[in-house]
């Protein structure tokens, strides 16, 4: 494969920047070494092959453009850590930024910004791309063998996708403003192929769902770590957990899968609590949210909520307890060819009961269901599960006809997070109750023959959740 070099730009610099006297970049420009990153073949590789053949057997004859996106500024010359798009790299693998998927029946080429040539300023200069201020990117040749796949340098996307006689073209749109204007937009055939690609990755593979698997291990790890830690969260509070789970997701894995919830007391009632500056006070709850973010980008979400003191009270225990009750009717109810929404329904049915049981629901439970009323809602707020891989609420744009409104199918993999959360103000509640919040959340995987938990690895029954937590803190 030749390796092409586009035109020289100029480089991203900032105004403050130091001038660049003529000799000095011609010196830069001598006496370098030339050496190959080290990119072994992905694993992926054979996966993302079948996913793109599939995906462009649905559109014969038209054309399918794909970005990985570029970096965002978070301020000044500063930008956000880049993250590809998901479906970019669910069908390819890659995750260097300005990169652009295009398919067209069986040809599939990525379009991609390689280091630059130490022939030009920019791998010395250039703050986004230079080899100096940013890492050096992989070639062309590096990619293309790594990845299993025809590359071409990113400058000759225009061109080609200019070119006469272009078939009828698709954009995944909202991805890179720059890829969005080489093609005239159609609203109706972009977000249909939006719609597909998402719909694409509800049935998870063999190598997901290991990815999947892995991502919960490693945050499960990332729990024990703050728990152990538990004089330190004592002291500096919620920080300290936040702090520490992200060291784990670092180590094991690209990032957090989103921003973590570490809710001490009257936070754990707020759903998502991401300040995570209050403190962590003996005798309350604490409510953690966290997922570690895999290095293919699968993320892990579950919740625990942890008795601060290392024991429940009486109280705390028999809230926990229809909380975990209505997580178990509802994975339960995850089976293949069961309705999405009845994992929800099952978890609902058991804390309208039990609310009705505390005497807070101004109607029967029974009635409280019914989807004229819902009452009990007031301290349940949200659905009980969502669809779970590369992004943390997966497969977003597909037809709600399929996904909240279709049936589950073996390979899908969902969360399953009940909870119960009584406002600090809520003048319905009896005292004591106030504040307190408890969610239990694990990731489970429609398996042929029923359920799997594929975070069952972390204690979820009141006993076994004391237990753990003397075992880490001792």
């Amino acid at each position: 494969m030749t390796e092409q070099t586009p035109p020289e730009t100029a480089p991203a610099t900032e105004s403050h920047d130091p001038a660049v006297p003529a000799a000095y970049a011609a010196f830069m420009r001598t006496g370098w070494g030339d050496r190959e990153l080290d990119l072994p073949p992905h694993p992926i590789t054979p996966w993302a092959a079948a996913r793109r053949a599939r995906l462009a057997a649905m559109f014969p004859g038209e054309r399918l453009v794909l970005p990985a996106g570029t970096y965002k500024v978070r301020a000044n010359d500063t930008d956000y850590r880049f993250r590809a798009d998901t479906a970019h790299a669910y069908l390819t693998g890659n995750q260097t930024s300005d990169a652009v998927l295009v398919l067209h029946d069986d040809e599939a080429v990525l379009y991609a910004r390689p280091r630059s040539s130490r022939e030009t300023d920019e791998f010395f200069r250039d703050r986004q791309y230079g080899e100096l201020w940013a890492g050096r990117r992989p070639s062309v040749h590096e990619l293309s063998s790594s990845l299993g796949i025809e590359v071409r340098h990113v400058d000759r996307l225009a061109d080609d996708l200019t070119r006469g006689g272009a078939p009828k073209t698709r954009v995944h749109r909202g991805i890179d403003a720059s890829v969005d204007r080489l093609v005239a937009g159609d609203a109706s055939l972009d977000a249909d192929l939006a719609r597909v690609v998402s719909e694409l990755r509800l049935v998870k593979d063999a190598w997901e769902v290991e990815e999947l698997r892995a991502a919960c291990d490693a945050t499960t790890l990332g729990f024990e770590d703050c728990v152990r830690e538990w004089p330190q969260v004592l002291t500096y509070g919620e920080r300290w957990i936040e702090g520490t789970f992200f060291r784990r997701a670092r180590t094991m894995g690209n990032d957090i899968g989103y921003d973590s919830i570490v809710g001490g007391g009257r936070h754990a009632t707020t759903l998502h609590w991401i300040d995570n500056d209050g403190p962590v006070v003996p005798g309350d709850l604490l409510l953690l949210d966290m997922g570690v973010e895999g290095h293919n980008l699968y993320t892990a979400d579950v919740t625990r909520t942890l008795p601060v003191s290392g024991r429940f009270t009486p109280l705390q225990r028999d809230l926990y307890e229809l909380v975990l009750a209505a997580q178990e009717a509802g994975i339960e109810a995850v089976r293949p060819g069961a309705p999405f929404q009845g994992t929800h329904q099952a978890a609902m049915s058991v804390l309208a009961h039990g609310l009705e049981d505390l005497g807070l629901l101004p109607v029967s439970a029974e009635e409280a269901l019914s989807p004229d009323s819902r009452v009990y809602a007031r301290w349940t707020l949200h659905g009980t599960s969502h669809m779970l891989g590369m992004d943390v609420h997966d497969c977003g744009a597909a037809s709600t006809d399929v996904y909240p409104k279709g049936d589950l199918a073996e390979g899908m993999v969902l969360t399953v997070e009940p909870g119960l959360y009584f406002q600090e103000d809520d003048l319905l509640v009896p005292e004591e109750l106030r504040g307190i919040g408890i969610r239990i959340e694990d990731d489970i995987l429609v398996g042929a023959d029923g359920p799997v938990n594929l975070s069952a690895a972390l204690p979820r029954a009141a006993d076994d959740v004391e237990a753990w937590m003397g075992a880490h803190t001792g």
